[in-house]
């Protein structure tokens, strides 16, 4: 029988896992990373779009829900770098087969990064809306706007209402 030793550390953003097979002298090592955007807690707007900070930098995107309900992305424009956001203000597009869609941002700051895979690839919003799929990143001009987003919890709550 070979007994095998288990070790796991979350370290960086990277789930670490290391077997070591002590009795046949044989080790194996194998690394399953984790996107960081999976680690961080992420916010939400009751248009269905999703933040995601890290420092003074937001990312931002749509939810599972949200892609769910266009169906198949065909087309997504997105703000240009350096454009100004207050919270709320329409900064973009989506288009599906069945519908088209505004992007809102969910806080205030200016566009540093938009998602050109994205556009050139949209079906990315359907099969990886939290990963792949992120819409652009803002630098936050106002973070205490956060407070007045939903968490996963709220925002699970917010999705079983008839509000949304």
């Amino acid at each position: 029988m070979v007994l095998c030793h288990i070790r796991a550390t979350l370290q960086l953003g990277q789930l670490i896992c290391s077997t070591a097979r002590a009795q046949c002298g044989y080790q194996s090592s194998r690394f399953l990373g984790t996107s960081s955007l999976l680690l961080k807690e992420r916010l939400y707007t009751d248009k269905h779009e999703w933040v995601s900070v890290d420092g003074e930098v937001g990312t931002v995107g749509i939810s599972n829900f949200a892609q769910e309900a266009l169906g198949d992305v065909v087309f997504v424009q997105l703000p240009d770098v350096g454009t100004k956001l207050s919270k709320k203000d329409e900064c973009g597009a989506l288009e599906s087969v069945k519908a088209a869609s505004e992007v809102y941002s969910p806080v205030s700051g200016e566009v540093t990064e938009k998602n050109g895979a994205v556009e050139e690839t949209p079906g990315l919003v359907n099969s990886s809306c939290y990963e792949k799929g992120w819409l652009f990143r803002l630098k936050l001009t106002k973070p205490d706007e956060l407070s007045q987003l939903m968490n996963e919890k709220q925002y699970t709550e917010f999705l079983k209402s008839d509000a949304h």
